[in-house]
């Protein structure tokens, strides 16, 4: 087995597949990724059993083969290269020799047959999407998955797929967002749970890709489709709970103001708040909004006015201080609504301009009990 290849073009296929390795793999052969060899085309794999990323790259060669190499020692190495490019050639003493403008490094590497094959998505369904669409949807939705192993459904985020458009929603039952796209479609009506490590790796690859993803999916696992790249990985087995029952359809007392005021004045004030509940207080009467907070066992306190365009009844309704800002941090809006019914009934965070044709928002905070 012997290849020529670019050192700069194989770190970046190498860097991005790394992400899918765990730092303790309970098989060591995970801790490799793949090198497939069908004569001018080198195929890489990475794995962690659940997620699999392969990628093509062109090298100079004949051959046909495979090889398993450790993944950190190889990015390690190609890291310290400056762009040149580098033989690899397979020797009869169980190593990879690379030869490289100025020094020649062996690696011990492992049979490739003992690499765990990618799971197959056997009759998928299939919808086109966006890049940057697809990468909107998961950055609007993937902060507010939950972390209980009790409740794996809600670890991972909820793509719902349609003839009349495309929803995501994320939620750890203190804060919910839904995401949702009616100018997309979906060939057929499909539900499922795409878990958190694979799309935080999606998040990365589709910075700044524009061209359209293909999606396929079954009951068990999905596939992503990124120019040369393919992941597919198994998703979330479970029912994901009704969560359009827990969204309040009647929100009277309604709020407009800008977002970065909003943000900047929650995270002042929210210095002051009790360490444990976070809690801050949202006092709202005519044009102005009082936001404070208060620590009784320290007696620190803090309050602010802010001004405001507010139609309802006078209103006082809690919240914890780190949902408002993550929030407030994931939306682009300049100004944004804050829909809300009575103290004990979640608030409605909705951009009120800066979405695209089609997009809609709606981020659902649940309030807090107030220490009068």
């Amino acid at each position: 087995m012997k290849f020529i290849v670019s050192s700069a073009a194989l770190l970046k296929e190498l860097q991005i597949l790394g992400g899918v390795i765990n730092n303790t793999n309970t098989l060591p052969i995970l801790d490799n990724i793949l090198f497939e060899l069908n004569g001018n085309q080198l195929n890489l794999t990475a794995s962690d059993l659940e997620t699999t990323l392969s990628s093509q790259i062109t090298v100079e060669s004949n051959d046909n083969a495979t090889v398993a190499l450790p993944a950190r020692l190889l990015i390690d190495t190609l890291k310290t290269f400056p762009e040149q490019p580098l033989t690899f050639i397979k020797t009869e003493s169980n190593t990879m020799e690379i030869s490289a403008n100025n020094g020649k490094y062996a690696l011990a590497y492992a049979s490739g047959e003992d690499f765990p094959k990618g799971a197959h998505v056997s009759d998928p369904s299939k919808v086109l999407m966006e890049g940057d669409s697809l990468a909107t949807a998961i950055n609007a939705t993937l902060f507010a998955t939950g972390n209980d192993d009790l409740r794996p459904v809600m670890s991972g985020v909820f793509f719902q797929f349609s003839s009349e458009g495309l929803t995501f929603v994320a939620t750890d039952a203190h804060k919910l967002v839904k995401y949702e796209r009616t100018d997309l479609k979906a060939e057929s009506t499909a539900e499922f749970i795409m878990p958190k490590k694979p799309l935080q790796l999606l998040k990365g690859i589709l910075q700044g890709y524009a061209d359209e993803v293909q999606i396929e999916y079954n009951e068990t696992n999905a596939l992503f489709q990124i120019g040369s790249l393919v992941m597919t990985c198994r998703l979330i087995d479970g029912k994901y709970p009704n969560y359009e029952a827990v969204i309040p359809k009647e929100n009277p007392n309604v709020l407009h103001i800008d977002r970065s005021i909003l943000l900047n004045s929650v995270r002042r004030v929210s210095i002051f708040s009790n360490k444990t509940t976070h809690q801050i207080r949202l006092k709202l009467a005519g044009t102005a909004l009082h936001i404070s907070a208060e620590d009784f066992d320290y007696s620190n306190k803090a309050e602010e006015r802010l001004d405001c365009e507010y139609q309802g009844d006078d209103l006082q309704i809690g919240f914890n201080s780190r949902f408002l800002v993550e929030m407030l941090n994931n939306l682009e809006a300049e100004t944004i609504q804050l829909a809300m019914s009575l103290p004990n009934r979640a608030g409605i965070i909705t951009p009120t301009e800066g979405t695209v044709e089609g997009e809609q928002v709606t981020m659902l905070v649940m309030p807090v009990m107030l220490n009068d």
